[in-house]
């Protein structure tokens, strides 16, 4: 008998139930100590400790580094599931997996680089990602140069400045650096061991994600070998058109359906003196669980299907910015707006500290501050519509 067919977002072969498993397992564990986390603002570090045993922090690589080659629909897969346990170390652990896929799709690094970085998380669970944001230029999204420099000397480089929104800092093993390299118009990005003298400054304290680490970073005449400036190819970079940075809508997605699956347990249990039975059997209660419904499920189908898009035609890649943007769009708005019906279905009792729907609710709202940025997805589609319109 042929298995059923399952719309976008859902697991369609065996693999990818055995990936959806696996990553539901952790989240049950990472579940348990969230909100002691998010209380205190701490970096969950045995949550990255199960990561490192488990394999999970492998498998984008290629499979003679003991990787899956994780595709991006089984990425997407695996990351909204961690979400539902924990947001915080689901997005803060994206960027690794999102960064390692990147660069396995499309070998921009130099071969020898990229064999020296699979080997270090292949052997030891080594941890990457991308320190870019600075408290001048802002956003490199937006085009900011770095003001963080580096200067070549007879051994190598001596890089200085300072990086915020350092997302995974507190547990990262490698940082990737952007640069204004000294002398020139060119921006280098360095590859930087944790022990090369990188400080962590503890500045990260907000209303959401407050787990993530994303700490400010300081290099203060940090010394690197010549080869930690990063060789690479910037067509090939571009190749994947960022396909990679949807792992951040599908944490967005499994915090919101996290939010959704505890609303509806708690109207099929509550019943106040005042009902005959539970409040799902309201009408109005059941018209909020309906828009819930059809919001994670259009968010899901817009997103996986973008996903599903970019693995299946590589020769495509480079045209689909604007796709992918919509998807990050569509799904983290609407995940904004079923956290908050959510809430509105459980009342004031949402509000309080000792249920897990404040916390979606504020970790949720993070998304809009994730690239690509919502006026950015929104003139991409104003463009393309005004060069597609006919003349009148």
């Amino acid at each position: 008998m042929n298995e059923p067919i399952r719309f976008p977002g859902y697991p369609r072969t065996e693999r990818e139930a055995q990936l959806c498993r696996l990553a539901d397992g952790l989240a049950a564990s990472f579940a348990q100590r969230a909100a002691e986390h998010d209380r205190n603002g701490t970096f969950p570090f045995d949550n990255y400790d199960e990561l490192r045993s488990t394999g999970f922090v492998r498998l984008p690589l290629p499979r003679e580094y003991g990787g899956e080659e994780l595709t991006l629909y089984e990425l997407l897969l695996v990351q909204e599931r961690l979400a539902r346990g924990d947001g915080s170390t689901a997005l803060a652990i994206g960027w690794h997996m999102g960064l390692l896929l990147q660069l396995r799709t499309t070998r921009a690094w130099a071969p020898e680089q990229f064999d020296a970085l699979c080997r270090a998380v292949q052997e030891r669970g080594a941890l990457l990602n991308s320190f870019a944001t600075e408290p001048a230029s802002g956003s490199p999204s937006r085009g900011g140069m770095p003001r963080t420099t580096a200067v070549r000397t007879e051994d190598g480089w001596v890089l200085t400045g300072r990086k915020t929104f350092s997302t995974l800092s507190p547990a990262a093993d490698f940082f990737l650096v952007k640069a204004s390299i000294q002398g020139t118009e060119q921006v280098g990005e360095f590859l930087i061991p944790k022990n090369a003298g990188i400080q962590i400054e503890e500045t990260w304290d907000t209303i959401g994600m407050r787990a993530t680490g994303s700490h400010d970073i300081v290099l203060d005449q940090v010394a690197v070998p010549e080869n930690a400036l990063i060789v690479s190819d910037p067509e090939r970079k571009q190749l994947d058109a960022g396909g990679w940075l949807l792992h951040i809508p599908a944490c967005y997605l499994g915090i919101a359906q996290a939010a959704a699956q505890f609303a509806v347990k708690f109207a099929k249990e509550y019943r106040p003196a005042a009902l005959p039975g539970p409040i799902a059997e309201l009408e109005h209660i059941r018209h909020k669980i309906g828009l819930m419904e059809a919001k994670l499920r259009t968010a899901r189908t817009q997103l996986f299907a973008a996903a599903a898009a970019w693995d299946d035609a590589p020769e495509h890649r480079s045209g689909m910015q604007t796709e992918l943007g919509l998807a990050k769009y569509v799904t983290t708005n609407s995940a904004i707006e079923v956290v908050d019906l959510a809430m509105r279905i459980v009342g004031g009792s949402a509000l309080s500290r000792s249920l897990p729907l404040e916390r979606y609710y504020r970790d949720v709202r993070a998304g809009l501050s994730n690239p690509p940025m919502d006026d950015a997805v929104l003139r991409s589609l104003a463009l393309e519509a005004l060069c597609e319109a006919p003349n009148k």
